[in-house]
Protein backbone atom coordinates (compact mmCIF):
# COMPACT_ATOMS: atom_id res chain seq x y z
CA UNK A 1 0.00 0.00 0.00
CA UNK A 2 1.70 3.45 -1.69
CA UNK A 3 1.10 6.31 0.98
CA UNK A 4 2.28 10.00 0.84
CA UNK A 5 4.59 10.34 3.77
CA UNK A 6 4.92 13.22 6.31
CA UNK A 7 7.00 15.52 5.81
CA UNK A 8 9.40 15.52 8.59
CA UNK A 9 12.14 18.58 7.37
CA UNK A 10 15.69 17.89 7.35
CA UNK A 11 16.09 20.76 10.05
CA UNK A 12 14.39 19.26 12.90
CA UNK A 13 14.64 15.41 12.40
CA UNK A 14 18.01 14.55 11.29
CA UNK A 15 20.01 12.13 12.66
CA UNK A 16 23.23 14.09 13.33
CA UNK A 17 22.52 13.82 17.09
CA UNK A 18 22.95 10.09 16.86
CA UNK A 19 26.40 9.93 16.75
CA UNK A 20 28.52 9.53 20.43
CA UNK A 21 28.42 11.83 22.69
CA UNK A 22 30.85 12.32 25.97
CA UNK A 23 29.46 13.87 29.52
CA UNK A 24 30.71 17.25 28.99
CA UNK A 25 32.11 18.77 32.47
CA UNK A 26 33.56 21.82 30.56
CA UNK A 27 37.98 21.02 31.82
CA UNK A 28 40.66 22.69 30.10
CA UNK A 29 43.32 20.21 29.15
CA UNK A 30 46.76 21.17 29.73
CA UNK A 31 48.74 20.21 26.03
CA UNK A 32 51.75 18.68 28.19
CA UNK A 33 49.44 15.96 29.37
CA UNK A 34 46.23 14.82 27.59
CA UNK A 35 44.50 11.81 28.93
CA UNK A 36 41.93 9.61 26.72
CA UNK A 37 39.94 6.50 26.49
CA UNK A 38 40.46 5.82 22.96
CA UNK A 39 38.61 1.91 23.65
CA UNK A 40 36.62 -0.51 25.38
CA UNK A 41 35.41 -3.80 25.95
CA UNK A 42 32.36 -4.60 27.53
CA UNK A 43 33.03 -8.39 29.14
CA UNK A 44 29.75 -10.17 31.07
CA UNK A 45 31.06 -8.52 34.33
CA UNK A 46 33.67 -6.13 33.61
CA UNK A 47 34.36 -3.50 31.34
CA UNK A 48 38.45 -2.62 30.00
CA UNK A 49 39.26 0.52 29.12
CA UNK A 50 42.39 1.48 27.02
CA UNK A 51 43.65 4.86 28.38
CA UNK A 52 45.88 6.44 25.58
CA UNK A 53 47.97 9.03 26.93
CA UNK A 54 49.99 11.89 25.54
CA UNK A 55 52.36 13.75 27.27
CA UNK A 56 55.52 15.95 26.95
CA UNK A 57 56.61 15.83 30.68
CA UNK A 58 60.22 14.14 30.92
CA UNK A 59 58.51 11.79 33.56
CA UNK A 60 57.52 9.39 31.13
CA UNK A 61 59.73 7.07 28.92
CA UNK A 62 57.58 7.61 25.89
CA UNK A 63 55.75 10.41 24.15
CA UNK A 64 52.27 8.43 24.00
CA UNK A 65 51.52 5.08 24.53
CA UNK A 66 48.08 3.09 25.85
CA UNK A 67 47.34 0.78 28.82
CA UNK A 68 44.46 -1.52 29.51
CA UNK A 69 42.89 -1.04 32.62
CA UNK A 70 39.90 -2.10 34.71
CA UNK A 71 37.17 -0.18 37.25
CA UNK A 72 38.82 -1.34 40.11
CA UNK A 73 42.02 0.08 39.09
CA UNK A 74 40.32 3.40 38.76
CA UNK A 75 39.36 3.06 42.23
CA UNK A 76 42.57 2.37 43.53
CA UNK A 77 43.81 5.22 41.84
CA UNK A 78 41.11 7.49 43.70
CA UNK A 79 41.56 5.66 47.10
CA UNK A 80 44.94 6.71 46.74
CA UNK A 81 44.11 10.29 46.35
CA UNK A 82 41.72 10.47 49.40
CA UNK A 83 44.08 8.89 51.71
CA UNK A 84 46.98 10.78 51.04
CA UNK A 85 47.03 13.84 53.57
CA UNK A 86 49.12 15.98 51.32
CA UNK A 87 45.77 16.37 49.16
CA UNK A 88 43.71 16.80 52.37
CA UNK A 89 43.42 20.48 50.96
CA UNK A 90 42.16 19.63 47.23
CA UNK A 91 38.90 18.41 46.07
CA UNK A 92 39.18 14.47 46.17
CA UNK A 93 37.62 13.56 42.59
CA UNK A 94 35.15 11.01 43.52
CA UNK A 95 33.19 12.15 39.80
CA UNK A 96 33.15 8.79 38.51
CA UNK A 97 32.79 6.32 40.80
CA UNK A 98 29.39 6.79 41.99
CA UNK A 99 28.78 4.53 38.82
CA UNK A 100 30.56 1.74 39.32
CA UNK A 101 29.90 -0.72 36.35
CA UNK A 102 27.85 -0.10 33.80
CA UNK A 103 24.04 -1.53 34.95
CA UNK A 104 23.65 -3.76 31.34
CA UNK A 105 21.45 -6.70 33.19
CA UNK A 106 18.60 -4.38 32.75
CA UNK A 107 18.95 -4.53 28.54
CA UNK A 108 20.22 -7.94 28.83
CA UNK A 109 17.05 -8.77 29.64
CA UNK A 110 15.16 -7.04 27.51
CA UNK A 111 16.83 -8.57 25.08
CA UNK A 112 16.43 -11.84 26.60
CA UNK A 113 12.58 -10.72 26.66
CA UNK A 114 12.88 -9.39 23.04
CA UNK A 115 13.88 -13.23 21.99
CA UNK A 116 11.38 -15.17 23.36
CA UNK A 117 8.52 -12.93 22.29
CA UNK A 118 9.78 -13.31 18.19
CA UNK A 119 7.21 -15.14 17.32
CA UNK A 120 3.83 -13.14 18.54
CA UNK A 121 5.32 -9.91 16.71
CA UNK A 122 6.01 -8.85 12.62
CA UNK A 123 9.29 -8.23 11.38
CA UNK A 124 9.35 -4.74 11.07
CA UNK A 125 8.06 -4.47 14.87
CA UNK A 126 10.89 -6.95 15.87
CA UNK A 127 13.42 -4.88 14.33
CA UNK A 128 12.72 -2.10 15.69
CA UNK A 129 12.62 -2.85 19.21
CA UNK A 130 15.95 -4.73 18.40
CA UNK A 131 17.47 -1.79 17.41
CA UNK A 132 15.92 0.46 20.19
CA UNK A 133 17.38 -2.04 22.71
CA UNK A 134 20.97 -2.16 20.96
CA UNK A 135 21.06 1.46 21.18
CA UNK A 136 19.56 1.60 24.96
CA UNK A 137 22.27 -0.88 25.60
CA UNK A 138 25.31 0.75 23.68
CA UNK A 139 24.04 4.48 25.43
CA UNK A 140 25.13 2.85 29.05
CA UNK A 141 28.46 1.70 27.48
CA UNK A 142 28.88 5.08 26.27
CA UNK A 143 28.14 6.87 29.07
CA UNK A 144 30.43 4.24 31.41
CA UNK A 145 33.41 5.24 29.43
CA UNK A 146 32.96 8.82 29.47
CA UNK A 147 32.03 9.13 33.31
CA UNK A 148 35.57 7.18 33.78
CA UNK A 149 37.05 9.14 31.36
CA UNK A 150 35.95 12.58 32.46
CA UNK A 151 37.73 10.82 36.21
CA UNK A 152 41.20 10.74 34.24
CA UNK A 153 40.86 13.99 32.85
CA UNK A 154 39.87 15.90 36.02
CA UNK A 155 43.43 14.43 37.44
CA UNK A 156 45.41 15.46 34.44
CA UNK A 157 44.03 18.87 34.37
CA UNK A 158 44.57 19.45 37.96
CA UNK A 159 48.36 21.53 38.93
CA UNK A 160 49.01 18.91 41.83
CA UNK A 161 47.63 15.69 40.99
CA UNK A 162 48.68 15.00 37.74
CA UNK A 163 52.31 14.89 39.32
CA UNK A 164 51.08 11.92 42.00
CA UNK A 165 53.52 9.25 41.24
CA UNK A 166 50.60 6.58 41.31
CA UNK A 167 48.97 8.81 38.37
CA UNK A 168 52.02 8.13 36.40
CA UNK A 169 52.07 4.31 37.60
CA UNK A 170 48.23 4.17 36.39
CA UNK A 171 48.77 5.81 33.39
CA UNK A 172 52.54 3.92 31.83
CA UNK A 173 52.93 0.86 33.63
CA UNK A 174 51.39 -2.08 30.66
CA UNK A 175 50.75 -4.74 32.97
CA UNK A 176 47.95 -5.26 35.29
CA UNK A 177 49.10 -3.03 38.35
CA UNK A 178 46.91 -6.58 40.98
CA UNK A 179 45.04 -4.59 42.69
CA UNK A 180 41.10 -6.09 43.52
CA UNK A 181 38.05 -4.58 45.11
CA UNK A 182 37.35 -4.32 48.93
CA UNK A 183 36.31 -7.53 51.00
CA UNK A 184 33.39 -7.26 53.18
CA UNK A 185 35.79 -6.31 56.09
CA UNK A 186 37.00 -3.82 54.77
CA UNK A 187 33.60 -2.44 53.37
CA UNK A 188 32.23 -2.71 57.02
CA UNK A 189 35.50 -1.13 58.19
CA UNK A 190 34.64 1.78 55.77
CA UNK A 191 30.65 2.24 56.46
CA UNK A 192 32.06 2.28 60.01
CA UNK A 193 34.18 4.95 59.26
CA UNK A 194 31.52 6.76 57.80
CA UNK A 195 29.33 7.05 60.57
CA UNK A 196 32.02 8.21 62.93
CA UNK A 197 32.78 11.11 59.66
CA UNK A 198 29.53 11.76 59.96
CA UNK A 199 28.80 11.95 63.64
CA UNK A 200 32.17 14.30 63.65
CA UNK A 201 30.88 16.35 61.04
CA UNK A 202 27.75 17.43 63.03
CA UNK A 203 30.11 17.90 65.55
CA UNK A 204 32.40 20.35 63.58
CA UNK A 205 29.88 22.00 62.02
CA UNK A 206 28.93 24.21 64.59
CA UNK A 207 32.21 25.36 65.05
CA UNK A 208 32.56 29.12 63.91
CA UNK A 209 35.28 29.76 60.89
CA UNK A 210 37.68 32.07 61.93
CA UNK A 211 36.90 32.95 58.26
CA UNK A 212 34.57 34.74 56.48
CA UNK A 213 35.47 33.25 53.43
CA UNK A 214 34.92 29.14 54.64
CA UNK A 215 32.12 30.09 56.79
CA UNK A 216 30.30 31.81 53.76
CA UNK A 217 31.11 28.63 51.72
CA UNK A 218 30.20 26.29 53.85
CA UNK A 219 26.85 27.81 54.67
CA UNK A 220 26.41 27.91 50.79
CA UNK A 221 27.86 24.62 49.75
CA UNK A 222 25.26 23.02 52.41
CA UNK A 223 22.48 25.15 50.34
CA UNK A 224 23.92 24.17 47.05
CA UNK A 225 24.33 20.46 47.59
CA UNK A 226 20.77 19.96 48.88
CA UNK A 227 19.24 21.80 45.64
CA UNK A 228 21.19 20.43 43.27
CA UNK A 229 20.11 16.92 44.54
CA UNK A 230 16.77 17.89 44.53
CA UNK A 231 16.68 19.13 41.31
CA UNK A 232 18.70 15.99 39.98
CA UNK A 233 16.00 13.61 41.66
CA UNK A 234 13.34 15.65 39.56
CA UNK A 235 14.82 15.47 36.55
CA UNK A 236 14.84 11.65 36.75
CA UNK A 237 11.32 11.61 37.30
CA UNK A 238 11.05 13.93 34.19
CA UNK A 239 12.84 12.30 32.09
CA UNK A 240 11.12 8.68 32.78
CA UNK A 241 7.80 10.56 32.23
CA UNK A 242 9.10 11.43 28.51
CA UNK A 243 10.37 7.80 27.74
CA UNK A 244 7.12 6.68 29.34
CA UNK A 245 5.37 9.12 26.79
CA UNK A 246 7.45 7.82 23.92
CA UNK A 247 6.40 3.99 24.96
CA UNK A 248 2.72 5.15 24.86
CA UNK A 249 3.37 6.41 21.42
CA UNK A 250 4.59 3.21 20.08
CA UNK A 251 1.66 1.40 21.29
CA UNK A 252 -0.58 3.45 20.13
CA UNK A 253 1.52 3.71 16.56
CA UNK A 254 1.98 -0.16 16.54
CA UNK A 255 -2.24 -0.42 17.14
CA UNK A 256 -2.79 2.04 14.68
CA UNK A 257 -0.55 0.23 12.08
CA UNK A 258 -2.03 -3.10 12.63
CA UNK A 259 -5.58 -1.83 11.82
CA UNK A 260 -4.54 0.40 8.66
CA UNK A 261 -3.18 -2.84 7.18
CA UNK A 262 -6.63 -4.58 7.40
CA UNK A 263 -8.23 -3.06 3.98
CA UNK A 264 -7.51 -0.12 1.74
CA UNK A 265 -10.46 1.69 2.72
CA UNK A 266 -10.02 5.95 3.25
CA UNK A 267 -10.20 4.75 7.12
CA UNK A 268 -7.54 2.25 6.88
CA UNK A 269 -5.39 4.89 4.92
CA UNK A 270 -6.46 7.72 8.00
CA UNK A 271 -5.37 4.92 10.48
CA UNK A 272 -2.04 4.80 8.51
CA UNK A 273 -1.32 8.20 8.42
CA UNK A 274 -1.88 8.92 11.96
CA UNK A 275 0.48 6.04 12.90
CA UNK A 276 3.68 7.16 11.18
CA UNK A 277 2.64 10.83 12.77
CA UNK A 278 3.05 8.99 16.05
CA UNK A 279 5.77 6.62 15.51
CA UNK A 280 7.84 9.81 14.56
CA UNK A 281 6.92 11.82 17.76
CA UNK A 282 7.90 9.21 19.36
CA UNK A 283 11.32 9.24 18.55
CA UNK A 284 11.16 13.31 18.86
CA UNK A 285 10.30 12.36 22.46
CA UNK A 286 12.69 9.70 23.01
CA UNK A 287 15.55 12.53 21.76
CA UNK A 288 13.83 14.46 24.12
CA UNK A 289 14.52 12.26 26.96
CA UNK A 290 17.93 11.26 25.85
CA UNK A 291 18.98 15.24 25.69
CA UNK A 292 17.80 15.96 29.19
CA UNK A 293 19.39 13.18 30.11
CA UNK A 294 23.09 13.88 28.79
CA UNK A 295 22.89 18.04 29.40
CA UNK A 296 21.09 18.03 32.62
CA UNK A 297 20.86 14.84 34.75
CA UNK A 298 24.32 13.92 34.09
CA UNK A 299 25.03 17.24 34.68
CA UNK A 300 23.30 16.87 37.96
CA UNK A 301 24.63 14.00 39.00
CA UNK A 302 28.42 15.09 38.09
CA UNK A 303 28.28 18.12 40.37
CA UNK A 304 26.15 16.51 43.18
CA UNK A 305 29.38 14.40 43.79
CA UNK A 306 31.44 17.28 43.30
CA UNK A 307 29.54 19.24 45.89
CA UNK A 308 29.75 16.64 48.11
CA UNK A 309 33.69 16.30 47.81
CA UNK A 310 33.99 20.31 48.23
CA UNK A 311 31.85 19.40 51.69
CA UNK A 312 34.74 17.12 52.11
CA UNK A 313 37.29 19.29 51.95
CA UNK A 314 35.38 22.16 53.99
CA UNK A 315 35.03 19.33 57.05
CA UNK A 316 38.56 18.13 56.43
CA UNK A 317 39.78 21.94 56.99
CA UNK A 318 36.91 22.16 60.10
CA UNK A 319 38.56 19.50 61.72
CA UNK A 320 41.80 21.00 61.29
CA UNK A 321 40.78 23.84 62.95
CA UNK A 322 39.10 22.01 65.89
CA UNK A 323 42.69 20.08 66.31
CA UNK A 324 44.66 23.22 66.33
CA UNK A 325 42.30 25.02 68.73
CA UNK A 326 42.02 22.38 70.79
CA UNK A 327 46.18 22.00 70.34
CA UNK A 328 46.47 25.79 71.64
CA UNK A 329 44.35 24.73 75.00
CA UNK A 330 46.35 21.97 75.51
CA UNK A 331 49.41 23.86 75.40
CA UNK A 332 48.21 26.44 77.87
CA UNK A 333 47.35 23.55 80.18
CA UNK A 334 50.82 22.08 79.81
CA UNK A 335 52.59 25.62 80.38
CA UNK A 336 50.73 26.17 83.02
CA UNK A 337 51.53 22.71 84.62
CA UNK A 338 55.03 23.00 83.51
CA UNK A 339 54.32 19.51 81.87
CA UNK A 340 55.21 18.04 78.63
CA UNK A 341 55.27 21.35 77.19
CA UNK A 342 57.83 20.46 74.60
CA UNK A 343 55.18 17.72 73.89
CA UNK A 344 52.47 20.14 73.44
CA UNK A 345 54.29 22.53 71.16
CA UNK A 346 55.37 20.11 69.02
CA UNK A 347 51.95 19.07 68.34
CA UNK A 348 50.44 22.42 68.15
CA UNK A 349 53.20 23.36 65.66
CA UNK A 350 52.11 20.10 63.74
CA UNK A 351 48.17 21.29 63.94
CA UNK A 352 49.02 24.63 62.89
CA UNK A 353 50.87 23.87 59.35
CA UNK A 354 48.55 21.19 58.42
CA UNK A 355 45.23 23.92 59.30
CA UNK A 356 47.45 26.39 57.40
CA UNK A 357 48.55 23.83 54.74
CA UNK A 358 44.48 22.95 53.66
CA UNK A 359 43.10 26.42 54.22
CA UNK A 360 45.77 28.16 51.65
CA UNK A 361 44.93 25.14 49.18
CA UNK A 362 41.15 25.16 49.73
CA UNK A 363 40.77 28.48 48.95
CA UNK A 364 41.92 28.62 45.70
CA UNK A 365 40.61 25.40 44.90
CA UNK A 366 36.59 26.42 46.12
CA UNK A 367 37.45 29.30 43.99
CA UNK A 368 38.02 27.10 40.71
CA UNK A 369 35.00 25.06 41.40
CA UNK A 370 33.03 27.88 41.27
CA UNK A 371 34.31 29.09 37.89
CA UNK A 372 33.77 25.41 37.04
CA UNK A 373 30.19 25.15 38.02
CA UNK A 374 28.86 28.60 36.16
CA UNK A 375 30.98 27.98 32.66
CA UNK A 376 29.12 23.97 32.86
CA UNK A 377 25.81 25.11 33.65
CA UNK A 378 25.37 28.12 31.63
CA UNK A 379 27.04 25.84 28.38
CA UNK A 380 24.81 22.67 29.00
CA UNK A 381 21.82 24.64 30.02
CA UNK A 382 21.97 26.55 26.88
CA UNK A 383 22.47 23.64 24.56
CA UNK A 384 19.63 22.13 26.30
CA UNK A 385 17.24 25.10 25.42
CA UNK A 386 18.27 24.98 22.01
CA UNK A 387 17.82 21.24 21.77
CA UNK A 388 14.31 21.69 23.04
CA UNK A 389 13.34 24.56 20.90
CA UNK A 390 14.65 22.27 18.42
CA UNK A 391 12.42 19.22 19.23
CA UNK A 392 9.38 21.08 19.72
CA UNK A 393 9.98 23.06 15.94
CA UNK A 394 9.92 19.25 14.89
CA UNK A 395 6.59 18.29 16.43
CA UNK A 396 4.92 21.68 15.03
CA UNK A 397 5.96 20.80 11.71
CA UNK A 398 4.77 16.89 12.49
CA UNK A 399 1.37 17.70 13.15
CA UNK A 400 1.26 20.49 10.41
CA UNK A 401 2.20 18.18 7.84
CA UNK A 402 -0.29 15.34 9.22
CA UNK A 403 -3.39 17.64 9.29
CA UNK A 404 -2.47 19.02 5.86
CA UNK A 405 -2.31 14.98 4.14
CA UNK A 406 -5.19 14.50 5.43
CA UNK A 407 -7.17 17.43 3.94
CA UNK A 408 -5.70 16.83 1.22
CA UNK A 409 -7.20 12.98 1.24
CA UNK A 410 -10.39 14.58 2.49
Amino acid sequence: LQQEGLDDGPDFLSEEDRGPRAVNVDLEMDATLQVDISDALSERDKVKFTVHTKSTLPNFKQNEFSVVRQHEEFIWLHDSFVENEDYAGYICLVLCLADPRPDFDASREKLQKLGEGEGSMTKEEFTKMKQELEAEYLAIFKKTVAMHEVFLCRVAAHPILRKDLNFHVFLEYNQDLSVRGKNKKEKLEDFFKNVVKSADGVLVAGVKDVDDFFEHEKTFLLEYHNRVKDASAKCDRMIRSHKNAADDMNRIASSLYTLGTQDSTDLCKFFLKVSELFEKTRKIEARVAADEDLKLADLLKYYLRESQAAKDLLYRRSRGLVDYENANKALDKARAKNRDVLQAETNQQLCCHKFEKISESAKQELIDFKTRRVAAFRKNLVELAELELKHAKGNLQLLQSCVGVLKGNT
